[in-house]
């Protein structure tokens, strides 16, 4: 016998593993076998609803080191030089179920949580630098538009390619998604883009605002549409295993985190609107500046309540970071709260891979799953001691707004259009290789179900990127289809 003897939830010792209490050998079970009782109804419940977006995905704990100064530009702790943090980063697909290929065509996500000495520090960052749009109000749609059908419960590319041939501001993330970086080798091998500009303000009060980008260490890999297929059919979870083994070998995975900082008032006049997640500021405006590596060297031990059960939050901001007027960013920072709440329950922080490794001290009290003592006085203001909020050391970052009550898109800089980063991707950033490899992805998946009305704007929104794909495309689309 062992030391190590089963119990149950109540950590009293279990009678048996595998023999339930009846009457006799062949008798009926008994409701007081309350051990069954507990296996069976814990059994049933122990799934939680999947994630609405980014369901399929894993991730490991790692560390990250400041190796850079950029005090001059934020007071935040976590990024002051020589310090060290521990994280965690949960990598994922947005449009695939829980069960899905890891290989499928998807933007990919970067979340990374920090666990600093000012509270919890989160990034919810994608493998692209931009997304599909720019208002929140069309986010559900362009989700659902990736999902399955009601009729059939398939997934639909006619479906997809309505979707973003009516939304122009996709152009382009979609030029990303179709071309190399749709389908990474591995996790190791692509970048994590917070992709929207965020706020940092430093020690004297001056903003500044900013762009994140983890540059990956193990260099830019992709799979071939191909290759990506092959490894559906034959290990839908490749990507999930090469994390798990690589840091089981001690190999592990590192990113350099570097930033694009624009001096406040420069965002006013800037050529391109530089609160809109559909554009980039070109390196030659606003070069990278180093900050420091990111290191995940542990690998998680129980995958539902250290990945399944992890909330990202971009409202979980510390003194010297911020959110800017990206109406995307915006919106995330009430709509990932909320899903977590919907998923998780209200007391989600403090399942322990969402508490902050400081104390808290907040008015929050009871409610499902709450597990941490609170104490009175519950309210505030009080005259008995209770916690008091201190402007100064939360620092919020603040920017002058006003205008008429309006539904509209961004007031245009002067070089914004839809359509603009795009073509310059096809024609000036991508060799003729990934010309041709980004043609035949968007040939492959044109030609997998997109009919009429939507086929001809698939053209026309090919032709408003780069004539010469558009016309490869259609040409190879139509031969396809008269075959």
């Amino acid at each position: 016998m062992t030391d190590r003897y089963t119990t149950n939830d109540a950590g009293n010792p279990a009678p048996s593993d595998d023999q339930s209490l009846t009457v006799g050998p062949d008798g009926p079970i008994l409701l007081q076998d309350h051990y069954l009782i507990e296996q069976m109804a814990n059994f049933n419940r122990e799934r939680i609803p999947e994630r609405q977006p980014h369901a399929k995905g894993g991730g490991a704990f790692g560390r990250f080191e400041v190796t850079n100064d950029v005090s001059a530009y934020t007071r935040a702790a976590v990024f002051q030089p020589g310090t060290k943090t521990e994280m965690l980063a949960r990598f994922s697909t947005v449009a695939g179920e829980r069960g899905s290929p890891d290989t499928w065509r998807d933007p990919r996500g970067f979340a990374l949580k920090f666990y600093t000495v000012d509270g919890n520090f989160d990034l919810v960052c994608n493998n692209t630098p931009v997304f599909f749009m720019r208002d929140p109000l069309k986010f559900q749609h362009f989700i659902r538009s990736q999902k399955r059908r009601l009729n059939n419960n398939l997934r639909d590319h006619n479906m997809q390619w309505d979707f973003w041939t009516l939304s122009p501001e996709s152009a382009h993330q979609v030029t990303w998604l179709m071309g190399d970086r749709g389908i990474p080798k591995t996790w190791r091998n692509m970048n994590g883009y917070g992709s929207h500009t965020y706020s940092w303000i430093n020690a004297t009060g001056e903003i500044f605002w900013v762009k994140y980008h983890f540059k990956t260490d193990q260099g830019i890999g992709f799979l071939t549409q191909e290759e990506a297929d092959r490894l559906a059919g034959t290990d839908a979870d490749y990507h999930q295993r090469d994390l798990y083994e690589a840091i089981e070998r001690g190999e592990y995975p590192s990113w350099s985190l570097k930033v694009q900082i624009m001096p406040f008032e420069e965002a006013k006049t800037y050529r391109f609107n530089p609160f809109d997640l559909t554009k980039v500021w070109p390196h030659s405006d606003y070069p990278l500046i180093d900050v420091g590596k990111m290191t995940l060297d542990r690998n998680v031990t129980d995958y539902h309540t250290e990945i399944e059960q992890a909330a990202f939050e971009p409202n979980n901001i510390v003194p010297g970071t911020g959110l800017s007027p990206d109406k995307m960013l915006l919106a995330r920072g009430f709509s990932y709260a909320d899903a977590h709440r919907a998923r998780l329950g209200t007391n989600y922080k403090q399942i322990p891979v969402n508490s902050p490794q400081v104390e808290v001290h907040s008015y929050s009290k009871e409610g499902a799953m709450r597990v941490k003592n609170a104490s009175d006085p519950v309210y505030a203001p009080n005259s008995y001691g209770g916690p008091q909020a201190d402007p100064a050391r939360a620092a919020e970052v603040a920017w002058f707004a006003d205008g008429q009550l309006v539904r509209a898109a961004y007031t245009l800089h002067a070089e914004d259009d839809d359509w603009g980063q795009a073509g310059t991707m096809v024609r000036e950033v991508l060799d003729d290789a990934a010309r041709e490899r980004l043609a035949h992805n968007i040939i492959g998946h044109v030609s997998n179900g997109v009919k009429e009305p939507v086929l001809s704007r698939v053209f026309e929104y090919w032709r408003n990127v780069d004539p010469d794909l558009a016309k490869s495309v259609e040409a190879a689309v139509r031969a396809n289809l008269d075959q």
